[in-house]
């Protein structure tokens, strides 16, 4: 049950119904808690202490989960968990008490998802945050059992194919946006520094240093509910410095000089990703090249440093990822004939070392 405030008093408390050592169901009320979360709480260790079940809606457990996660997360991270829950999950299970959730009922939303939501790795991200929660269930709050870790995972966690402009390409769809200076330079930047978008979006003058050919990626920028949000980097790893080719420095002097009484601090491309995704739609039809989306920017730049013979720590360094191992799951696809390079390279040493027996 839900825990009310009590006006007179300011104090919460809560109703609840118990059966007690004769096997008779009461009704009392528990007084006196400083938050509406205490109380619940309260209730929670007093259900187990009594054998009970853990007797709540997943709706108003799902409220005490955000509760609790909003001091532990980024703002933008949280809203986003957020709008997963509101649009995916809640109207499918909201009413059910949280501890009468089956594997069966598990399973019939998994297929549901599997059935309306198009992208695979979109579908593992919702099922990844139900998981969540009943796993946060089951370590603070005794419940007994995770049923999604019974019913299986769903989706994938990266797309079969990978979409991606090759230099040709992107050449050409830059030369149809050149009529504006401010998304010619913020997708030349994307291209050829594999920064994320959100990253670009929260460049400032005193970030790059034109000198050294270097741009400091210290924060990130992102519009949610029609509020600006600058917050930290991604990961530690994401807090990085990228040094960019000596071609692009004249291009962001030039455009540096045409924003008028712009500050060190001042965001460089004051607009959102909507605007660039409108630009890209335009480029793109203009040019004929094939739609991508924003973020295949950044694995564009990742196939152009492959192909280029750089290794898999040089490319999760300037990515900034934060393990290898993601950058190798990421773009692993991208070396289709390495393991056929590697048997040549151990079969010529293998001759080479027999030639040499041979003429000795």
């Amino acid at each position: 049950m839900s825990a009310q405030k009590d006006i007179n008093t300011g104090k919460w408390y809560i109703q609840y119904r118990y059966t007690d050592w004769t096997g008779k169901r009461k009704h009392s009320v528990k007084r006196g808690f400083n938050t509406k979360r205490e109380a619940e709480d309260w209730l929670i260790s007093f259900q187990h202490k009594k054998g009970s079940k853990l007797n709540i809606s997943f709706g108003e457990f799902t409220e005490m989960y955000f509760e609790d996660m909003s001091a532990r997360l980024r703002k933008s991270t949280l809203l986003g968990k957020r709008y997963l829950f509101d649009s995916k999950i809640l109207p499918y299970f909201k009413d059910k008490q949280l501890d009468e959730i089956t594997v069966s009922d598990i399973r019939k939303w998994q297929n549901h998802l599997i059935k309306t939501e198009k992208s695979a790795t979109y579908i593992k991200t919702i099922n990844n945050q139900m998981a969540a929660l009943f796993n946060y269930a089951v370590r603070y709050y005794d419940l007994g059992s995770n049923p999604c870790a019974k019913a299986g995972t769903i989706g994938k966690s990266n797309a079969d194919e990978m979409n991606i402009w090759t230099l040709e390409e992107f050449t050409k769809f830059l030369d149809a946006i050149i009529d504006k200076p401010q998304s010619y330079l913020a997708f030349m930047l994307l291209f050829w520094t594999g920064m994320r978008v959100g990253e670009l979006l929260a460049l400032t003058p005193a970030d790059i240093d034109c000198e050294n050919r270097v741009i400091r990626i210290t924060k990130s920028y992102q519009r949610l509910k029609k509020e600006d949000l600058i917050t930290e980097p991604k990961t530690e790893c994401s807090r990085r410095k990228i040094t960019i080719p000596e071609f692009i420095i004249p291009y962001i002097q030039d455009y540096e000089s045409r924003i008028y009484g712009l500050k060190k601090n001042d965001r460089l491309f004051p607009f959102t990703k909507d605007f660039l995704e409108h630009e890209m739609k335009r480029g793109v039809k203009t040019s004929n090249v094939k739609k991508i989306r924003i973020h295949d920017l950044r694995h564009s730049h990742a196939s152009l440093l492959i192909s280029m013979g750089f290794g898999v720590k040089e490319i999760q360094n300037r990515l900034g990822h934060q393990k290898s191992c993601t950058t190798l799951d990421t773009y692993s696809h991208l070396y289709p004939d390495s393991q056929d390079k590697l048997a040549s390279r151990l079969n010529s040493i293998y001759k080479g070392g027999s030639d040499e027996k041979e003429e000795e």
